[in-house]
C-alpha cells in the first residue's frame, strides 16, 4: 500500500468517525431539544369568565336532567345556543350545609379545565339533618372544546 492509499484510508476512517460522533451525540441532543419546544396540552391559554347559577336559573331541559342525576355523584356539560353549562354533583350527603367552590376554570389549547371543591358544614354550624345533594352549575361562554374535570 503506497502513501496515497494510506492517506485516503485515513481520511475515510476520519469521516466515518465524524459521522458516528454526529449520530451518537448530536442527533439525540437535537431530538431532546425539539421535545421541549412543544407546548403541553394542559398549559393555560386564558381564564374563562363564569357565573355560578342556581338550579332554578338553569334551562328547563337541564333542570330535568339534574333531577334524575343528582342522587349519584356526576360530572356533565350541557349547552344551548349561547352558553356552556358545566355541572358537578357530589351525590347524597348526610346533612345540609355544604358548599362548592370553583377553584379554577380555564381554557387550554385543546380543552376546558375545571376544578371544584366540596366544603362541608363549618365547625359549630348546625346543619340541617336531612340528606342534601350539593351540586354546582357553572355558566360560561359557548365553547366546543371537551371539558376536563379535576
Amino acid at each position: 500500500m503506497d502513501m496515497a492509499d494510506r492517506n485516503e484510508a485515513y481520511r475515510g476512517s476520519r469521516r466515518g468517525s465524524l459521522r458516528l460522533w454526529m449520530f451518537l451525540f448530536l442527533l439525540p441532543a437535537l431530538l431532546l431539544g425539539a421535545c421541549t419546544l412543544d407546548k403541553t396540552d394542559d398549559e393555560k391559554v386564558r381564564d374563562l369568565e363564569f357565573t355560578v347559577i342556581g338550579e332554578k336559573d338553569a334551562p328547563q331541559e337541564l333542570q330535568e336532567i339534574l333531577a334524575e342525576k343528582k342522587t349519584q355523584p356526576f360530572k356533565m356539560t350541557y349547552s344551548d345556543d349561547s352558553s356552556l353549562y358545566i355541572v358537578v354533583g357530589y351525590g347524597p350527603q348526610s346533612t345540609g350545609g355544604y358548599s362548592i367552590t370553583v377553584e379554577e376554570l380555564y381554557l387550554t389549547e385543546n380543552t376546558i379545565y375545571i376544578d371544584t371543591e366540596l366544603k362541608g358544614p363549618a365547625r359549630g354550624e348546625t346543619a340541617a339533618p336531612e340528606t342534601s345533594y350539593p351540586l354546582v352549575i357553572v355558566k360560561t361562554e359557548y365553547l366546543e372544546e371537551p371539558v376536563v374535570f379535576d
